[in-house]
């Protein structure tokens, strides 16, 4: 049995992996236990791998003793995504000045929607995710633009999964959904209201790179506003055309994500700490 795990065979890197991992869907300090029970691991193993990530500057001591993420790993995390991040920061924030609405940018990750960009509005909404975060392809527009013009195999292997409700205004039957994304490949464009928290409705359109879908930019805008968030739809596709135009020299593989084997299988639908 190695390492001291219930698992034979697991490796010093998956058990640093999983050790990580445990802080993904918080944002506060975690106590060694709470580490060991997430990352399925012995105290023992635990307390010395946290203490030679300290020793790295990925993680760290709180004042208080719990162990929090290192600003080291924060610097090297700052690289992903920012070939992308940089060269559509300015559009994103164009996009936020033509429509006073907050403003995001997304691209597939898996089985998410993982949020490369934000500028938030002044209006009161209920923030849903953040930048870096990840949300289900099936409750926000941004997600329903990737899946509508992603692959077939995207959505074919999506909609074979649970489709989780975070609201009860989400849309979770596969076959309803297949139609709306349909509609939405017809529409060029999609929309959601209250599917990811309640007192919030977005609207996205698809940013095309060579011929492909690269990413989708989308608005968030309170409910009482959603009548009328097509109102925006020349701003948007506007400003994913100048997209497209600025990205054309970044690596697709770049805007879709990480695309690794795992990606056909479609996993179990990650959560964001933000969500109700």
């Amino acid at each position: 049995m190695a390492g001291g795990t219930s698992q034979p065979g697991r490796s010093v890197t998956s058990k640093i992996l999983a050790i990580l991992a445990a802080f993904e869907t918080t944002r506060r300090a975690l106590s060694l236990t709470e580490i060991a029970a997430s990352a399925n691991l012995p105290l023992s193993t635990t307390h010395r791998l946290v203490g030679e990530l300290i020793e790295a500057g990925m993680l760290s001591r709180t004042p208080n003793g719990g162990i929090q993420l290192g600003l080291r790993l924060w610097s090297i995390a700052q690289n992903t995504g920012r070939q992308l991040r940089d060269t559509a920061r300015p559009f994103v924030q164009d996009l936020f000045s033509l429509t006073g609405e907050t403003s995001q940018l997304a691209i597939r990750d898996g089985n998410s929607a993982l949020y490369i960009d934000r500028v938030y509005g002044t209006k009161r909404i209920a923030r849903a995710s953040r930048v870096g975060g990840r949300l289900p392809l099936h409750a926000t527009a941004v997600g329903k633009v990737i899946l509508a013009f992603s692959e077939a195999w995207v959505m074919d292997a999506y909609l074979e999964h649970p489709l989780e409700s975070l609201t009860a205004q989400s849309h979770t039957s596969p076959i309803q959904l297949r139609k709306e994304l349909e509609q939405v490949r017809a529409n060029n464009f999609a929309v959601t209201r209250e599917e990811v928290r309640l007192g919030t409705c977005s609207i996205a359109v698809p940013v095309y790179h060579t011929g492909r879908l690269g990413c989708s930019i989308g608005l968030v805008v309170p409910s009482s506003h959603a009548s009328n968030m097509e109102r925006h739809l020349p701003v948007l596709n506007g400003i994913a055309k100048r997209l497209e135009a600025a990205t054309v020299h970044i690596p697709l593989e770049t805007l879709l994500g990480v695309i690794t084997g795992k990606d056909k299988n479609i996993p179990d639908l990650d959560e964001d700490e933000d969500r109700p």
